[in-house]
């Protein structure tokens, strides 16, 4: 898919991502998968409603009603899927920064539209293959409120309540002024825990941090933490289907281990876990524990979805999946990565345990990540051949699934492309941090060189 990558359609608004292309996704997504109605939803971005309203004209022109729910956390879109049985548009760039932005399509069913559906919008566009309707068969439009309520109420009831509520914990929560403003706050009231902000203001330009919830962008909820005494902090990436923590010391835990957590709580000798060819050893480790299978996908909730779902659909039992990017998705509750719910499921944990306790048990790893950007197509292929010889001059299993992985056993670095933005990124994990650093700096100093060299 060239055009849908790893997760959606992404890019700088009004550059790579434009109105018209987005009248034309929605006249793509209105012929092959429309129906009678789709729904249309939206993060916080600034450009959100104009993409918005390009893509209700692009539906309605080939005879599609739109129902349009306005600013809500992708999760909640998902839920509105489900329940109305339509199909839906989400305008979002995720964790892009504020002048991305982007598409992601949901099918009637709640869930990601699978690869082979993404393939045959992708040639509607391609082709100019339009259902144009006449004149007096265009689609009409409806605003959609009242939605968010009912998407708190889900989250709220498909958790132990009682639990959390007992626990009496203080939540320190960052949503970013993303999607997730409007919706967590409220949730983890709900469940009876004090909650306290930052960044809890939407707003389209993200002043406060980056949409993206990673360490050097969210060093203010570690101080939340740490002055309000919080048991957990909390953060969300631009539309909300992604959780990131912060203990009860206000320290980051990697994504990774919070997965790890989770999942060891649901594995069993029957079960599979689904993740990208990032997975870290911990869950490694908590599926060999559990006797449970781990399969491997490339990097992007779509390959993770379009996986579990064959695997379910071959009887398997699949009780969590995900990335350590703070993307889990528990299929038995919805198909679908949603930061709210993922939040709470780590709340249940740290009802008896502090948060720290509780990682402790997937401890032990250190990880790096890093990028190398580039600006051509010809610094691209450079850099993706520096990564080829870099695998095959170095000893290590490789697994080519996404990029080029090698396992050294006691450590793993890969190097893949990514799929929303112009970089190579370069992960790398090891028990100790001087071994994990030596690994993705010898890759990106191999790749800036080749970089140099271009």
């Amino acid at each position: 898919m060239e055009l849908f990558g790893s997760s959606g359609i992404r890019g700088v608004a009004n550059e790579t991502v434009t109105p018209e292309f987005c009248l034309r996704v929605g006249m793509a997504v209105g012929t092959v998968v429309g129906g009678e109605r789709v729904a249309v939803g939206r993060d916080t971005r600034a450009t959100g409603e104009m993409f918005a309203n390009a893509v209700v004209s692009g539906l309605q022109s080939v005879g599609c009603d739109v129902d349009r729910l306005g600013v809500l956390p992708t999760p909640a879109v998902q839920l509105y899927a489900e329940d109305e049985v339509v199909p839906a548009v989400m305008i979002t760039a995720s964790h892009n920064p504020a002048e991305y932005n982007g598409i992601k399509l949901v099918g009637e069913d709640g869930i990601e539209l699978p690869v082979e559906e993404l393939e045959r919008v992708e040639t509607a566009l391609d082709e100019d293959g339009f259902a144009r309707a006449r004149w007096d068969g265009t689609g009409d439009a409806r605003t959609v409120d009242g939605y968010r309520e009912s998407y708190i109420e889900e989250v709220v009831d498909a958790v132990d309540r009682g639990r959390i509520a007992g626990a009496d914990l203080t939540v320190a929560l960052d949503p970013g002024h993303g999607a997730g403003a409007l919706t967590s706050p409220a949730i983890f009231r709900e469940l009876g825990c004090s909650v306290v902000t930052v960044n809890a203001q939407p707003d389209s330009r993200f002043p406060g941090r980056d949409p993206e919830p990673v360490p050097e962008n969210l060093a203010g909820l570690g101080r939340l933490v740490r002055a309000a005494d919080a048991d957990v902090g909390i953060a969300h990436d631009g539309d909300a289907d992604r959780a990131i923590f912060f203990d009860e010391h206000g320290e980051y835990v990697e994504g990774d281990a919070t997965f790890a957590v989770l999942a060891a709580g649901v594995l069993d000798s029957d079960a599979t876990t689904v993740s990208a060819v990032t997975a870290s050893q911990r869950l490694v480790d908590v599926a060999d524990k559990a006797g449970a299978t781990l399969e491997r996908t490339p990097v992007g909730s779509t390959q993770i979805i379009s996986r579990v779902r064959d695997l379910e659909s071959e009887g398997q039992s699949v009780p969590v999946a995900g990335e350590g990017n703070g993307g889990v998705l528990f299929p038995a509750y919805r198909l679908a990565r949603d930061g709210a719910y993922t939040a709470a499921r780590f709340l249940e944990l740290i009802a008896e345990r502090p948060a720290s306790e509780v990682v402790a048990d997937v401890g032990g790893y250190h990880n790096v990540r890093t990028t190398v950007g580039y600006g051509s197509d010809a610094e691209r292929e450079a850099l993706l051949a520096a990564v080829a010889r870099h695998a095959e001059a170095n000893s290590g299993d490789l697994d080519t699934t996404d990029g080029y992985r090698l396992d050294f056993g006691d450590a793993w670095v890969l190097a893949r492309e990514s799929g929303t933005e112009p970089v190579v990124r370069i992960y790398a994990e090891a028990r100790e941090a001087d071994r994990a650093h030596e690994l993705a700096d010898d890759l990106e100093t191999a790749l800036d060189a080749a970089l140099a060299d271009a």
